[in-house]
């Protein structure tokens, strides 16, 4: 849709800044339960802290393709 673009021109590399704090978002979780092991611990926690955000992202995601869908095929 060329919208990272404009927003890159405009914010240059603070628009990296969500994705850093995503990652950090879901790797503080893991690394604070690494004691528990790797299964229980880390792949258990892991998007503990970050799991709303994957569902509003993939959710956001499929209505703005059906949107994107709706326009290309009506206009």
């Amino acid at each position: 849709m060329g919208v990272y673009d404009n927003i890159a021109r405009f914010a240059g590399a603070g628009s990296i800044v969500p994705v850093t704090g995503f990652a950090n978002a879901i790797t503080s979780a893991a690394l604070e339960h690494k004691s528990e092991g790797i299964v229980l611990g880390i792949a258990t926690n892991l998007f503990q802290l970050a799991g709303a955000v994957i569902v509003f992202g993939v959710v956001s995601a499929a209505v703005l393709g059906v949107i994107r869908l709706f326009f290309e095929h009506v206009f």
